[in-house]
């Protein structure tokens, strides 16, 4: 049992050892594949976006993406095997591309997909079977395609699709569109070579739809014979009834449910226009009348007022009326009088010159009239217009405004006066408009801004001043503003902030600053920072400020933005911050410094912000990344540090960024060299950190690298690579473990000869140059065949034939080593006489003294042995020393079982050993004795 139990254990060691040398030779050979996707930008593992003149879809993206991005490359074609492996894919973006063959079947992995965008391509026939597989398409993008038929079942397998957009293509008639998509309904189809609407071509039943767009396709003929439109809300006809068209809806139920109408760019006569008009009911809220070539105040007139055409239950239920582009000068008083239900009044693109009188009589809530010659607001333009929401003015020549213009607009929401030339507000938001939200006063030309210009303004939420001339923000400027939430002064003057400038700003989330002129020109701590009372501002925008290169911002300019989470301080020609800059930004989450001038970074300018999780630090001449090492930003998510100098990217820095999903470092030039080696192999084989467009980062040195694409270098000399490593260890493990259990089972013995031989070939070094023997012989011998020595031997040899003996109890020097007492023994002596019994060879001592006088046999080549047996032992028993063994059977000896009848004889013998010295090693006898046990 103990050896059947070692036999198992032997067997199992074997056994676990080769399967680790599986394992490894496993990883070996089948090496994790990295997270580089040639051209892609990889975000949270679920989003690709790549935009890189790709020729072929990328076949590297994960298939956890959802999300993918492949417009504006050159992919000429799609097959079958091009997205087999993007099971979850929700959103596909084709557009722009060269597609103009999609095999069939090339969707049917795509069951979960939603959306999916094919526009500006070169599809030119949309074939059956070539959406097979998306059952869960709900949205279909195939616009600016040269698509001139749809075959029967290219829509088959879209039975959920609820939006289709085939505008801009060659199509001359609708037919095989509806016939498989029960559920559509919005179809877009402007822009093509529609002449001719049937509505037997669309279904043969009712129809889902709730938009269709036939607008600039040239209609000759509509003819509407069946109510497959119960649901439609939305017609859009723009600019295509042609003069003369044939207008045939057989019942005007067909259209009830139209409430958006849009037929601008009408070429017709009004009793054309007429036919249409009138095939619409009651229902109608919205009508756009752009671009009409007919005489429009005629049109309002002949729709509203004139009895016998019946319009006027038209007129009464509309909501929005859209006038736009049309070159209108003047509105008659009571062009607007019949309808009392409008909210929304568009009259932009125009060319009034004043508010038209007639807008006072509606009760709208949203009025445009932008982009009109108005040059001035009277105080009653707007008079009794208290539920006005939305009102925008921009883009006209105002100038200058009253404080009184406003005084009604007590309910007002959204006032836009960008772009009209305003450079003075003479107090029109001090006392009015109390419950705007947002004011929009961009592109004019601003220069002071007066204390308490905005005091009325107790709900304002968004204030947009970019793109005016101011130069200084004082105090008390934005008094009463204690709800708002963005403010905006890009691209203005302003060279100083003074102190309390900001102060009633205790709501402000975003502030944007960019592109002004403010300087300072130390690092020192200012008395007044700018931002000291904005303790909830969670956005700063203070990019492209206009200043020398010799300005700095000092280290407390961030003083009291404790809440702060973005701020941009790009392109400021900055060389240096403060390390203590970022002290009193602790909750900073999104950080850009790129294109300033910074060579170094100081080690713990970014300690205090832990929270970061985005830094964006490109072209701007960093020559190491080394500062990372002591920023401790473990949540650092996105890091770009794309144009910079350094060469060489280390191991530390990169594993100190633990939680880092994205790298760029686009538009570096790398050492390909042995520094770079550890990063090489870290960015083919990491599966947590994208590094976007490593398929192009190219080689800088050494020179006759240059241009060399970096990914494509072979660094393994570099690398210790850690799979062949186990590899090679697990492999001789193994062998390792299969000679040990082969040795221990057949070459014990031997190797403990072995081992012995050594010992005595050591001993023989040391000591075979030391002169003459101090003894005739050396008696090896067990203690229990001590009698026998002293009864039998001793006397024969040393008292009646003059031997010298060595024996172990009467000549070994006390406190030597034994092993040395022996060796000097059997060295020191001419001969060895070994008195083998059983104890003998169970003996540890007395094998390691015949294990030293066999090696000196062996060595040199003497007869320097003399065993003599006690008992008789067979042969395999004497197997641990094989070469006594193989010479007992080859040379000449004497028995003592033989030698009863003449013992005197054998001692002779015995004698004769003493001095006989053979003239060649095949003369040597080996004296036996077998006595009686």
């Amino acid at each position: 049992r103990p050896a059947l139990f070692s036999l198992k254990k032997k067997q199992e060691i074997c056994f676990c050892s080769f399967g680790i040398l599986y394992f490894s030779l496993n990883s070996f050979i089948f090496p994790t594949a990295g997270y580089v996707v040639k051209g892609c930008q990889i975000t949270q593992n679920t989003r690709a976006i790549c935009k890189n003149s790709l020729k072929v879809f990328p076949k590297e993206i994960p298939e956890t993406v959802t999300f993918i991005d492949l417009s504006g490359n050159n992919i000429s074609k799609l097959n079958k095997k091009a997205l087999e492996n993007l099971p979850n894919l929700l959103h596909l973006n084709l557009g722009h591309n060269f597609i103009s063959k999609i095999e069939s079947g090339t969707f049917v992995v795509q069951i979960s997909l939603k959306v999916m965008f094919l526009d500006n391509n070169m599809l030119c026939k949309l074939q059956d079977g070539m959406f097979d597989g998306l059952v869960n398409l709900i949205e279909l993008h195939l616009t600016s395609n040269q698509i001139q038929t749809v075959a029967p079942a290219s829509f088959m397998s879209l039975s959920k699709l609820g939006f289709l957009d085939l505008g801009h293509n060659k199509l001359r008639d609708l037919k095989n569109i509806l016939h498989h998509t029960p559920h559509l309904q919005s179809l877009y189809i402007p822009a093509n070579n529609i002449s001719i609407f049937h509505s037997w071509e669309l279904s043969n039943k009712s129809t889902e739809l709730v938009t269709l767009d036939l607008s600039q396709n040239e209609l000759m003929f509509f003819r509407l014979t069946a109510g497959i439109f119960p649901k439609l809300k939305k017609l859009h006809l723009e600019d295509s009834i042609k003069n003369g068209i044939v207008w045939e809806v057989s019942n005007t139920s067909y259209l009830r449910s139209v409430h958006k109408l849009d037929i601008s760019g009408v070429r017709s006569s009004l009793h054309g226009l007429q036919e249409v008009l009138e095939t619409c009911n009651s229902s109608l809220q919205y009508l756009k009348l752009n671009h009409i070539n007919n005489n429009l105040q005629v049109l309002i007139n002949i729709s509203c007022k004139i009895p016998t055409l019946d319009m006027l239950h038209l007129c009464t239920n509309l909501k929005e009326l859209d006038l736009g582009m049309n070159e209108i000068t003047a509105i008659s008083n009571n062009s607007f009088k019949s309808l009392r239900k409008l909210k929304t009044l568009i009259i932009k693109s125009n060319f009034l010159t004043s508010v038209p009188y007639a807008v006072r009589k509606t009760q709208i809530l949203k009025l445009d009239l932008s982009y009109n010659n108005i040059n001035a607001l009277g105080c009653d333009d707007f008079a009794d217009m208290k539920q006005l929401r939305h009102l925008s003015l921009y883009n006209n020549p105002l100038m200058a405004l009253k404080d009184c213009v406003f005084k009604d607009l007590v309910h007002l929401n959204v006032l836009m006066l960008q772009n009209s030339g305003i450079d003075k507000l003479n107090g029109a938001f001090k006392k009015n408009t109390p419950n705007l939200e947002n004011l929009i006063l961009s592109n004019n030309h601003l220069t002071v801004l007066d204390h308490g210009e905005f005091k009325a303004l107790n709900s304002l939420k968004n204030l947009a001043l970019e793109v005016n001339k101011l130069k200084q923000l004082n105090d008390g400027t934005f008094f009463g503003l204690s709800s708002l939430r963005q403010l905006t002064l890009r691209s203005n003057e302003i060279t100083e902030i003074t102190n309390g400038a900001f102060s009633h700003l205790e709501a402000l989330k975003t502030l944007n600053l960019e592109s002004n002129h403010i300087k300072y020109a130390s690092l020192e701590p200012i008395p007044y920072p700018p931002f000291a009372e904005l303790s909830q501002l969670d956005t700063l925008f203070i990019s492209d400020q206009h200043r020398p290169r010799r300005d700095k911002f000092p280290q407390n300019f961030l003083q009291g933005l404790t809440n702060l989470s973005i701020i941009y301080i790009q392109r400021n020609q900055l060389k240096t911050l403060h390390p203590h800059t970022f002290n009193y930004t602790p909750n900073l989450n999104r950080l850009h410094l790129s294109e300033n001038a910074f060579a170094d970074i100081p080690n713990n300018l970014f300690s205090p912000i832990q929270k970061l999780k985005r830094l964006h630090i490109s072209q701007t001449n960093l020559r190491s990344l080394d500062f990372l090492l002591h920023a401790n930003l473990t949540e650092l998510e996105l890091l770009q540090v794309g144009k910079n100098t350094f060469s060489v990217i280390t191991e530390p820095v990169m594993l100190s960024l633990s939680a880092l999903e994205y790298l760029d470092l686009q538009g570096n030039s790398f050492s390909c060299n042995c520094d770079n080696a550890w990063f090489l192999q870290w960015v083919i084989n990491n599966k947590q950190t994208q590094v976007f467009d490593a398929n192009n980062f190219e080689c800088n040195f050494p020179p006759n690298l240059k241009g060399r694409k970096l990914l494509e270098i072979d660094v393994r000399s570099c690398t210790v690579d850690m799979g062949f490593i186990c590899y090679i260890s697990t492999t001789c493990a193994v062998i390792m473990t299969i000679a040990v259990c082969f040795t221990h089972k057949f070459l014990q013995w031997h190797l403990v000869y072995a081992y012995y031989l050594m010992l005595a070939f050591l001993y023989n070094s040391k000591n075979k140059d030391k002169g003459a023997h101090q003894y005739d012989a050396f008696v090896s011998y067990n203690t229990n065949d001590e009698g026998w020595v002293l009864g039998e031997l001793l006397p024969k040899l040393e008292d009646e034939q003059g031997w010298r003996l060595c024996l172990h109890h009467r000549d070994f020097q006390p406190g030597k080593p034994i092993m040395e007492n022996i060796t000097d023994a059997i060295y020191g002596s001419r001969k060895t006489i070994c008195v083998v019994s059983r104890d003998y060879l169970e003996s540890e001592w007395c094998s390691r003294e015949i294990q030293v006088a066999s090696f000196r046999l062996f060595d040199e080549q003497k007869d320097v042995l003399i065993l003599v047996f006690l008992e008789d032992i067979p042969m395999q028993q004497l197997s641990p020393y094989y070469r006594m063994r193989r010479l007992l059977k080859r040379q000449t000896y004497l028995s003592w079982s033989r030698a009863d009848a003449h013992p005197d004889l054998f001692w002779e013998k015995l004698r004769q050993k003493r001095c006989y010295i053979p003239s060649s090693p095949r003369d040597l006898i080996i004296v036996i004795a077998f006595l009686p046990a």
